[in-house]
């Protein structure tokens, strides 16, 4: 397995708006951003990820972009991603930008061109279909296709005045660009060369696999029942029948000029040959993607995002091994993560995020994350083990993301007379809603969290537990072992001393599937072996140590800052929550 700088890079996500706001608009800022490179150069950090800040119309939070060019104002200027740039230099780190090319803002000029006439130059630079007709000769979508954040609608928007739909298949205000006309591809390339001219060190690739449509359009199967009208059409634009010639294309007239780091997200693919196409060393178009397997653990098969369904400690075995072994046997590259913008926190989702556990549960995620083979990414808070508010927040005032608001909407319309119906969907939007990692940073217990000044109002409400789970508490607390943030500093370090291990290493899942422990091996050509024990439940439970591992020692855990002390061999006793790491004889 070859070695190469992004492969032993830490990437840390940054949400902008909830980083750090430092002129009392609400808002976090570029400013706010370097303001903190010391916390994160500290925690161990190579390479900031900033979600889009580009000028945009924020009818998305920010992926919706006006103009991929220029800072939005809310966050700053382009002298300030310039002064960012300087400043995570001169401490050995570099900046990541987030690219979102498959659609545009309705506001971005190339869209204001395409929609004021059907001869305009640019009408082809997105998806136009003329309408169907009902009975009554009023206008209907093309076809049936749903909405991605908002399913009972169409991803079709009317156009009154050429009497045309686009295609836009996120929301109305996010038409998709048309990837089969070549001029979009070279303005795209464009785009790409001008941030990595400025410095920026890759791209975190948005929806990148969306790109490429079926030219036929057809219907969707009425996967969502016979009841509803519009269905998901990823069936015909998910990993689509030109994405790796668009993709292969990026790779060899920008990419390659800069040794970029890129990480695609792509999701609806699982699999194995075309996620392995896409990211093999040598021939595939990205270094890497977001497998989305784990944050879709809880997701109804076959169904849209916001469902729920149980899972087990064996389905997260699976998971985890099978995507670990693949990219070893077929020389791939896998990102490691749990959490980022678009999902719920993930001491809440996988562990129990209780006063009483908050901290064992995120310190377990951490020891999971920083020993399994891969580019590892940490969401903003997540060091933290920040979790999700509280349920009785009013979904009406409280909640902000669109996708949220149109699942409410739906439900509210569906389920209004059906008081029992309606209490699952809440628990649904409680446990799944995209805003719960969107809540501003909890840097101290002063007002807003130290995310704004007292007296500011920020953009979102800030989590009630301020108090108790902020950072300024966390890098001091040691009253009662190691905090969450300094475990995951430990954590890091310890990644990136035995890197042939825990980065380059084989992996191996250890003793039988199990409803409580998770345990693997990973085995490195200098470092050895090495043991990782995980208890993901809240019971005491008595593991048993495969016959044919010996360990040396217990060299860290989760409920002690020194080695535990635990039995190296028969029956080891582990407390709810618990992880072990333990040195084996080789």
């Amino acid at each position: 397995m070859s070695e190469s700088w992004w492969k032993e890079a830490v990437v840390y996500q940054i949400y902008p708006a909830s980083f750090k706001d430092t002129n009392n608009d609400g808002w976090g800022d570029i400013k706010g951003i370097a303001s903190k490179l010391d916390y994160l150069k500290d925690l161990g950090i190579d390479i900031l990820w900033v979600s889009p800040m580009y000028k945009s119309p924020q009818a998305d939070m920010g992926y919706d972009i006006s103009d991929y060019k220029a800072i939005d104002p809310i966050y700053g200027t382009n002298e300030d991603v310039d002064h960012l740039q300087s400043e995570l230099k001169k401490r050995g780190m570099k900046l990541m930008m987030d690219l979102v090319v498959n659609h545009t803002s309705e506001q971005h000029a190339w869209f204001l061109e395409s929609r004021s006439s059907k001869s305009n130059p640019k009408r082809s630079w997105y998806i136009w279909k003329d309408p169907k007709r009902d009975e009554d000769g009023k206008p209907q979508p093309p076809n049936n296709w749903s909405q991605i954040l908002g399913e009972a609608n169409s991803a079709w928007t009317y156009d009154e005045k050429t009497d045309q739909y686009y295609l836009s298949l996120f929301t109305p205000e996010q038409p998709d660009l048309n990837w089969e006309n070549p001029d979009v591809r070279a303005a795209v390339h464009d785009v790409m060369d001008y941030w990595l001219d400025k410095g920026a060190c890759g791209y975190r690739m948005d929806v990148i696999n969306l790109i490429s449509k079926d030219q036929r359009f057809p219907d969707a199967e009425p996967v969502l029942g016979p009841g509803r009208k519009y269905h998901p059409g990823g069936k015909y634009f998910v990993n689509g029948p030109r994405m790796h010639e668009f993709l292969q294309e990026i790779k060899h007239k920008v990419l390659e000029k800069y040794g970029a780091i890129t990480v695609g997200e792509m999701p609806g693919v699982s699999d194995v040959d075309e996620i392995v196409r896409t990211v093999k060393s040598g021939t595939g178009e990205l270094n890497m993607i977001f497998i989305f397997d784990i944050v879709d653990i809880d997701n109804v098969p076959g169904k849209v995002r916001m469902t729920l369904q149980d899972w087990s400690v064996k389905d997260l075995r699976r998971i985890v091994s099978k995507w670990q072994r693949v990219m070893i046997e077929r020389d791939g590259w896998n990102s490691v993560f749990c959490e980022n913008h678009d999902n719920p926190r993930s001491v809440s989702r996988y562990c129990d995020d209780s006063d009483k556990y908050r901290t064992y549960g995120a310190t377990l995620l951490a020891l999971m994350q920083t020993t399994l083979n891969g580019t590892l990414y940490v969401y903003q808070g997540e060091e933290l083990g920040m979790r999700n508010f509280p349920k009785s927040w009013d979904p009406l005032k409280d909640y902000k993301d669109v996708e949220a608001i149109n699942f409410w909407k739906k439900s509210l319309d569906l389920y209004g007379d059906d008081p029992k119906e309606l209490a699952r969907q809440r628990k649904v939007l409680e446990r799944k809603a995209r805003d719960h990692a969107r809540t501003p940073m909890q840097w101290n217990a002063g007002p807003n969290a130290g995310f704004a000044d007292k007296g500011v109002k920020p953009w979102m409400r800030v989590n009630d537990d301020y108090r108790e789970v902020n950072a300024e508490k966390q890098l001091s607390d040691s009253s009662e072992g190691l905090s969450v943030w300094q475990f995951w500093q430990r954590g890091l370090s310890n990644r990136k001393m035995h890197k042939d291990v825990f980065t380059y290493g084989d992996f191996e899942d250890v003793g039988p599937e199990s409803e409580e422990v998770f345990a693997y091996v990973r085995t490195g050509k200098k470092s050895g072996k090495w043991l990782i024990v995980l208890n993901f439940s809240s019971k005491e439970v008595d593991w048993e140590m495969p016959r044919d591992l010996k360990v040396e020692g217990w060299m860290a855990g989760n409920y002690t800052t020194g080695k535990p002390d635990k039995l190296l061999e028969g029956s080891v006793a582990l407390h709810p929550w618990e992880g072990l790491l333990g040195k084996c004889v080789d």
